[in-house]
């Protein structure tokens, strides 16, 4: 069985405006330009924790994630009021055919048919919306949506319920050859737990593992835990491929540094938490 390690849990990055002005950064994601720089794009907002009203994304970028300074850049994606758009959740940010491809969860007043939106950019600071508009719709309270290529197709990964309404919390799993079309939703993992909102299988992240790939999820009814799945099929993740891992992150992403061969993080954020944090993860194969 695969063997997870992580190391030791440092801050990366705090976007308060003030130590008088708290803000948290919750689901986020990381990429690493063409020039080498970091980029972090980010739910963004004032404390306390007040999620149908999050309605921009933090935008901020460092030379390196081993104790850069962070430079705060102007927020983007507004929740787009003129369209039903309450909140904006989740981005997930992916590098293809020299363009930038954010992924997100556009929220509305009905929760059982959240919309997953796209948006592209030249150069990580200028976005537009897909002019095809909303990918899909899905719910309850579909979201946290992540992108990746398994050599033959796109899949993206993403939280949602059993029914529209409410029901057992599943990651779902959608197939595409061009990131616009996508197909209908085949289930991915399923948990024992039902319910509407919050959920076990938050936020959910699918890494490469030797020949086969872990799937990560926010257990967020205990909030700051993260756990993690093994299989040989990155379609269908069982129970039985649970590894001994119990990470104390909230929103975990799992990065890769595509200039060093190997290295890779898991960040965390989350409501009170102050901003982001940032620690190794080792992936041992038997």
């Amino acid at each position: 069985m695969v063997r997870l390690i992580p190391g030791e849990k440092r801050r990366l990055l705090d976007a308060s405006p003030s130590a008088q002005e708290r803000w948290y950064i919750n689901d986020h994601t990381l990429i690493r330009a063409a020039d080498g720089r970091w980029h972090v794009f980010g739910i963004w907002h004032p404390e306390p924790a007040d999620p149908l009203h999050e309605d921009l994304f933090l935008h901020a970028s460092a030379d390196d994630l081993d104790g850069a300074t962070w430079t705060i850049h102007d927020p983007v994606l507004d929740a787009r009021k003129d369209i039903g758009e309450t909140h904006v959740w989740a981005p997930h940010v992916i590098a293809h055919d020299d363009r930038y491809w954010m992924f997100y969860a556009g929220g509305t007043e009905d929760h059982t048919r959240y919309r997953m939106e796209l948006a592209t950019s030249g150069d990580l600071f200028t976005w537009e919306h897909h002019p095809g508009g909303t990918l899909f719709e899905d719910g309850f309270d579909a979201r946290d949506p992540m992108v990746i290529h398994d050599g033959e197709r796109w899949l993206m990964y993403y939280t949602r319920t059993s029914a529209p309404e409410g029901g057992f919390h599943q990651v779902a799993v959608r197939t595409s050859d061009d990131l616009f079309a996508w197909s209908e939703p085949e289930v991915a993992y399923q948990s024992t737990v039902e319910g509407t909102y919050g959920g076990p299988t938050e936020s959910p992240f699918v890494v490469r593992a030797g020949q086969g790939w872990l799937l990560f999820v926010c257990e967020s009814t205990q909030y700051d835990r993260t756990l993690a799945y093994w299989s040989t099929d990155p379609m269908r993740f069982e129970d039985a491929g649970a590894v001994d891992l119990d990470l104390d992150e909230h929103c975990a992403e799992i990065i890769t540094d595509p200039e060093a061969e190997g290295r890779c993080w898991v960040t965390g954020g989350g409501w009170g938490r102050g901003g982001l944090t940032i620690r190794p993860l080792g992936i041992e194969m038997p």
